[in-house]
């Protein structure tokens, strides 16, 4: 639960970081959420899982590290151009997208309920696309981001903060050279400003790898169904803090592609719940 909190409360943080360039951004956080989760893993002495590390399991952690580069940037410029109930919609969208990953790649089969609960919030999208004049793209590209890393992490499962220090080892060399390219061409945020920000974005590396680290963690002890109820509360605070914090709009639009969503997901955890207690709970 602390995670999802951490999560949902992540808006609060990096709007503090408006100042700083989006893409700077992005980079400090996967620059420094390498070098804390490399530092975790050297001090507990787990390193030795290196050289057991195949070619197949490399390719596909990589590409993993590029989604989620894709999904923090996303996040980042959203938050920093006050797009938080995007981001709220991009992940309660995250679990239906992830059915129809399976439906799709995988030869998965929706039953009738899971049926209903896409039909619904397919329904409030493109009601909200109707609507807007344009598709929700934050959200979608929130949603589709993580819908597939979560498939690329099934095709090459791996301990997770093995599998992070891998990822964000792949983000952490072009991170890197794009933050020194910022600095010698005279635009980077580092050091020229006030102490603050400095101490922010060295911050951002470990409290983007702590929540990732207690979620691992709490994987392995708690049921799937109060990770999967669980997951509801980081978009649930991050729309609270847009409307009462960022004071964002929330129209009709968004309230009946949020209701249809909800209805969805209301629909997709009863019926996760119903297979649980009946022992069909999916893997």
């Amino acid at each position: 639960m602390t995670a999802f909190l951490i999560w949902g409360l992540f808006p609060l943080f990096w709007s503090l970081l408006g100042d700083v360039p989006a893409f700077q951004l992005l980079a400090h956080r996967a620059a420094w959420c390498a070098m804390a989760v490399w530092l975790f893993l050297l001090a507990r002495g787990d390193l030795a899982w290196i050289t057991a590390l195949t070619r197949r399991q490399f390719g596909w952690l990589a590409l993993g590290g590029m989604l989620i580069s894709v999904n923090w940037g996303v996040y980042v410029w959203a938050v920093v151009n006050g797009h938080v109930i995007d981001t709220s919609l991009g992940y309660f969208i995250t679990p239906l997208v992830s059915v129809l990953v399976a439906v799709l790649l995988l030869g998965e089969r929706l039953n009738r309920s899971q049926q209903v609960a896409v039909g619904l919030a397919t329904a409030g999208v493109l009601f909200m696309a109707w609507q807007l004049k344009h598709p929700p793209w934050i959200a979608l590209t929130l949603a589709v981001s993580f819908g597939f890393y979560g498939l690329i992490r099934k095709m090459a499962p791996f301990d997770s903060i093995r599998g992070l220090a891998v990822e964000s080892g792949v983000m952490f060399f072009p991170a890197a050279i794009f933050l020194a390219w910022s600095e010698f061409a005279g635009q980077g945020a580092f050091g020229h400003g006030h102490w603050r920000d400095d101490a922010l974005l060295v911050t951002g590396g470990p409290i983007t790898a702590v929540p990732l680290a207690l979620f691992a963690f709490a994987a392995q002890r708690v049921s799937l169904i109060a990770l999967g109820l669980a997951q509801y509360i980081a978009p649930s605070v991050a729309l609270l803090l847009g409307i009462w914090v960022f004071h964002e709009p929330f129209g009709s639009a968004r309230q009946v592609a949020f209701g249809c969503i909800w209805a969805a997901l209301v629909i997709f955890s009863v019926d996760a719940l119903r297979r649980y207690r009946a022992g069909g709970a999916p893997r």
